[in-house]
């Protein structure tokens, strides 16, 4: 089949050894690759009940069938296996230039199982997995970790590098994986499953070009899509002023998380938004491998104690935790704890809330160590101790649902299947209340993105009626993208028949749009099998008391529970699951 190369290499890291395994059209046809074909192998590979820190926990490394193409929004990675935050299925993806390296090592797809008794890293490459000893990597930051393996590989143009940093070593839950210093497969703890198998990194490197349909068509097809597309209001907002222009939206429509989830807005945000920051520091556009778009952001700190500290981002999110939760007032300390995140290995949104968690925790008197709410030198004290694991930093370091326990606090902690949102609130955002409930890992936003639609008035966020439909139709949409896999923020760029056109010229499949919705339930139920087998109900399903039950002080706004009770089954109808959330048998 076309898009593929057709094999997948499974990896054992106890025996030492790897073998190629074919895969038929079959399974390709009716996967697409990327999520389906990761959800398939997950389902395979995985024991039932397994421990998500065991050596028989896989580890999925996948690509899909517009990766090393002209497509563009296409230079992206996913990272499957099952969550030590959530105890479900964990999926998180990554950008920047390294997904073009996986893909040439000529694999669809690489099984990481077992556990090595020493820290090792891998090689892929065409002829296999080579292991290699990482005792002098062990302990280094990701950028330490990523800059030796790059050196001894080539650099950038021959190799990527996937790196852990000493919180995924520790096997902290929300730690990441990175690749060009700031990408991350950041959300539901890939790093923490990479620490137990005592694996500091992957290094890719080959030549394999993949087999395409419609060579031709791609290459016009991308011209077709910078020529009309490059100048559109999307593209030039994401390229001036990157994801922290939400920064204002947020605020303005009161659903900018602030204060632990108190507010829904902060008093002078002004000082964290995108302005802020292109005025305070030295802002340049970046953008991944395949993309016109450049959303990233180089940002150079250029006064202050942080003076000529660099990273990409920060993100909205990271704002958004750190500034919002946390309510640190300057851009330049956000991107100073962002880079303490980055270099530790470790979620910037489950950290954010962590943190903010631990400020609330000590405002009401529940922990005797002093953390004021805002203080950024407090906030990085707390991160280095969450990834080495002492201190205050060991109970956060356990999660957020064992933070809550162990200070009485369980009814006041946020999050979903033990998954923090993002910036968010449901309470003015009802369907991304539905979002975060019945995401596959947690109370994730990107499965659906549906703060689009809500915050365009395409439909109203306080809306009940119709919208378990509508999100829906944007789950279905982007389960496509993830798996081809696509880059989010081209979702505009991509309706449906754009989908059907990329397929056929990469894969040569013609689907129509029947065609599609089958292939986007199969990858939505795939995923939904596996959190079944692995003990989720319909109780897993829901929200924090606290978005019931406590009001926005600003308009007095909550999500009743009867709300997202009709939310909830017109989403599992509209799925074609029964009243339990359970697959046709």
């Amino acid at each position: 089949m076309h898009g593929f190369y057709n094999k997948i290499l499974i990896v054992d890291l106890t025996a030492r050894t790897s073998r190629a395994e074919a895969l038929s059209d079959a399974v390709l046809a009716e996967t697409l690759g990327g999520k389906g074909l990761a959800t398939r192998l997950l389902l395979e590979h995985a024991p039932a009940g397994v421990d998500p820190l065991s050596p028989e926990n896989p580890l999925v490394f996948a690509v899909g069938p517009v990766t090393d193409t002209r497509i563009p929004g296409s230079c992206r990675y996913g990272i499957f296996t099952k969550s030590p935050q959530t105890g479900f299925y964990s999926e998180s993806y990554s950008g920047g230039k390294a997904a073009e390296k996986m893909s040439r090592s000529g694999f669809d797809a690489v099984v990481v199982k077992g556990a090595g008794a020493e820290p090792l890293y891998l090689e892929i490459s065409e002829e296999g997995a080579r292991f290699h000893d990482a005792a002098d990597l062990w302990g280094k930051e990701t950028y330490a970790a990523e800059d030796a393996l790059l050196a001894a590989y080539g650099g950038v143009t021959k190799a990527a590098a996937l790196v852990i940093g000493p919180a995924g070593e520790r096997q902290v839950p929300f730690s990441i994986v990175a690749n060009d210093y700031w990408r991350c497969a950041g959300r539901t703890g890939a790093g923490a499953v990479m620490g137990s198998k005592k694996l500091k990194a992957l290094v890719y490197r080959g030549e394999a070009k993949r087999p395409l349909a419609d060579p031709g068509g791609i290459e016009a097809y991308a011209r077709k899509m910078l020529a009309e597309k490059k100048d559109h209001a999307a593209t030039q907002t994401y390229k001036n002023f990157g994801t922290p222009v939400m920064v204002n939206l947020l605020n303005t429509f009161g659903a900018f998380p602030t204060r632990y989830w108190h507010e829904g807005r902060k008093e002078g945000f002004e000082a964290i938004n995108a302005e802020s920051m292109k005025s305070r520091c030295d802002v340049r556009p970046k953008a991944c491998a395949r993309c016109f778009m450049a959303c990233g952001k180089l940002t150079t700190v250029k006064q202050g104690r942080h003076a000529g500290l660099a990273l990409e981002g920060p993100e909205y999110e990271t704002i958004y935790a750190f500034g919002g939760l946390c309510l640190v007032d300057s851009i330049e300390e956000i991107v100073y704890l962002n880079d303490v995140c980055d270099r530790l290995g470790i979620d910037t949104i489950s950290a954010g809330n962590l943190v903010a968690f631990a400020m609330e925790a000590s405002a009401q008197g529940r922990i005797s160590e002093a953390v004021p709410y805002g203080d950024v030198d407090v906030a990085a004290g707390l991160l280095a101790d969450i990834a080495a694991r002492r201190g205050l930093g060991e109970v956060l370091s356990k999660g957020i649902v064992e933070a809550g326990r162990a200070w009485g606090m369980e009814r006041q902690t946020i999050h979903v299947k033990g998954l923090e949102p993002a910036g968010y609130d449901p309470r003015i955002l009802k369907g991304m209340g539905l979002a975060y409930a019945t995401s596959d890992r947690g109370a994730c936003h990107l499965r659906t993105t549906f703060y689009k639609p809500e915050l365009s008035n395409q439909i109203a966020p306080d809306a009940v009626e119709g919208k378990a439909a509508l999100l829906v139709d944007f789950e279905d949409r982007l389960n496509l993208f993830d798996g081809l896999i696509l880059c989010r923020f081209f979702r505009d760029f991509y309706p449906w028949e754009e989908l059907a056109a990329v397929i056929r010229l990469t894969t040569g499949q013609d689907l129509d749009r029947q065609g599609l919705k089958r292939l986007a339930d199969t990858i939505a139920d795939g995923a939904r099998r596996f959190n079944l087998r692995e003990g989720l109900t319909k109780d897993d399903d829901w929200l924090p008391d606290r978005f019931f039950d406590e009001p926005l002080p600003e308009k007095g706004n909550v999500l009743t529970r009867d709300e997202l009770a009709r939310l909830r089954a017109d989403y599992y109808a509209a799925r074609g699951w029964d009243a339990e959330g359970r697959l046709p048998t």
